[in-house]
């Protein structure tokens, strides 16, 4: 298998993510793929980095992606990137998305991590999911 589905697969991550109403709610149209050029204020999601294998077998070409969303924020506490990461956990588990090329098989949540950063004034929570796509 090649990495032909992975420009696919993260389209669909970023659309599925806009569209979600909760997460629209809580950071409104700051979801991006590339973060603004300058100092990005408030909370915003950010997609991350992102490791594929090879996952074909007897049946066909398939790949595993094991992908990043990011959630920064430069309010006091976790309380906020928590509830925003929350609902990328919500929206992203077990999404039935529909790519341009190619098919999600499945979508979980595997790990996340939370820590402060930027000599502690902001908070960053990394939420690794893994997909499984086939061509």
């Amino acid at each position: 298998m090649s990495y032909a589905i992975g420009a696919a697969l993260q389209a669909a991550i970023y659309q599925c993510l806009q569209d979600d109403p909760v997460l629209d709610g809580l950071v409104g149209d700051a979801i991006y793929d590339a973060v603004p050029p300058g100092t990005t204020t408030g909370t915003y999601v950010s997609l991350g980095p992102e490791d594929a294998r090879d996952a074909s077998d007897k049946t066909g070409d398939g790949a595993i992606h094991d992908f990043v969303v990011s959630v920064i924020t430069d309010e006091a506490g976790f309380q906020t990137a928590k509830a925003v990461a929350s609902a990328i956990s919500d929206a992203l588990s077990g999404a039935a998305l529909v790519l341009a090329r190619g098919q999600l098989v499945g979508l979980w949540f595997l790990r996340a991590k939370a820590r402060r950063v930027e000599t502690g004034e902001a908070r960053r929570i990394d939420l690794t999911f893994r997909a499984r796509v086939e061509a």
